[in-house]
């Protein structure tokens, strides 16, 4: 099939001429994807807030993802979003890794499995720790969960480079409409991205051997091709990686109760992030200390939410603590360096301790009748994190 060029593109190369020898460019590209180095113009992105929020005095941040960036120059941008900030309870919840915003709490997302229901869900785990060392048992679990995210990138590289994963490969290409050019054209790229990756390994930072890092690398090839074939290329890698994580075994997670059993033990607080993804957990009656209502990919069902917190606080056993409501801005740092054209903007524009929804006078009016707002949250959560 004869693929379309804009004048942009006519001076770019043919995508059937990929061949899987490795480039300089492929070279660069990887090392520009993988740098952890921050450069002056890209710490003054950092730490420069897009907006600033000068009338919020209460700052409650408890699911956001610093990435590769320096926690000092998070924190100036969170001074630089809220100047006149009073109180605040701001802690990192890193993917499946415990990490400290003061020294003071930590904080983790790990990834789970509810057998119940049969879902991958995810709890956020947030704990005071006067010795850290106290945390060995629950390190190791999140170090261990830490590798299904390289594992899952290696299922998807290997899915288009073994010819027994081909079914995969045709429902995608069967799925998207694409054409053998695209197919082909991903298989060539994958390889290379493995050679690298085994050429690397000991240099690469864990943090990047994730399923987005295939995406990257061919979104880096739109200096050498079509804009418009690249586009194609990638709808067709994200259906692949749907199916592969599918199909990844839920067996390789610890069990949600043996993760909360843990976090107990240690007096972590526990909170459920974006539940409208797994409604069925709404119903598990974990022992957890609340839900997050509001996300910025998970906010059709706030206050719907809201009121079914409500529902069970009313219908709790009085010797057990209220559910709490929690609003998730879910920023992750990594993106606010990212090139302009490149950036993803569900993520790109989310801000730690930015959560609209708190004075949505549509929301208001259920948070009010259950007792909630900002400050009251953090303050109780708070108090629950310091027994």
């Amino acid at each position: 099939m004869q693929h379309k060029q804009s004048d942009q593109d006519k001076i770019k190369y043919d995508p059937e001429t990929a061949m899987p020898d490795i480039t300089e460019m492929d070279q660069r590209i990887l090392a520009e994807i993988v740098c952890v180095q921050i450069t002056p113009d890209e710490m003054y992105k950092i730490i420069t807030p897009l907006n600033e929020h000068p009338n919020q005095k209460t700052v409650l941040a408890v699911h956001w993802h610093p990435e590769y960036i320096p926690m000092e120059l998070i924190k100036k941008r969170i001074d630089n979003t809220f100047p006149n900030k009073e109180q605040e309870l701001i802690i990192p919840t890193q993917h499946n890794e415990l990490l400290t915003y003061d020294d003071k709490y930590y904080g983790a997302e790990i990834d789970c499995y509810s057998r119940g229901f049969q879902r991958k869900v995810q709890l956020l785990l947030h704990c005071r720790l006067e010795d850290p060392d106290r945390a060995g048992v629950l390190r190791s679990m999140l170090n261990h969960t830490y590798e299904y995210r390289s594992r899952q990138l290696f299922d998807l590289l290997d899915t288009f480079m073994d010819p027994k994963w081909e079914d995969y490969l045709q429902l995608a290409a069967e799925g998207t409409g694409v054409g053998e050019d695209v197919v082909q054209f991903a298989r060539v790229q994958t390889y290379k991205l493995y050679r690298l990756l085994m050429e690397h390994e000991n240099t690469i930072s864990r943090d990047f051997l994730k399923n987005k890092l295939l995406r990257d690398f061919v979104d880096g090839q739109r200096y050498l091709y079509p804009d418009q074939f690249i586009n194609r290329v990638q709808v067709f890698i994200k259906s692949v990686k749907k199916i592969v994580k599918t199909n990844f075994s839920l067996e390789y997670f610890y069990r949600t109760s043996e993760v909360i059993e843990e976090a107990r033990s240690l007096g972590c607080g526990i909170v459920v992030p974006h539940p409208e993804q797994f409604w069925p957990i709404l119903l598990c009656d974990y022992d957890i200390d609340g839900y997050e209502v509001w996300n910025p990919q998970s906010r059709e069902y706030t206050e719907f939410l809201v009121n079914v917190i409500i529902r069970q606080n009313k219908s709790r056993n009085r010797s057990r603590r209220p559910l709490l409501v929690f609003m998730g801005d879910d920023a992750h740092l990594g993106e606010k360096l990212k090139d302009p054209t490149k950036i993803e903007a569900a993520k790109y524009y989310r801000e730690i301790g930015v959560q609209p929804a708190w004075d949505d006078l549509n929301i208001r009016k259920s948070l009010i009748i259950g007792g909630f707002d900002r400050r009251k949250v953090m303050n109780e959560y708070k108090a629950r994190l310091e027994v």
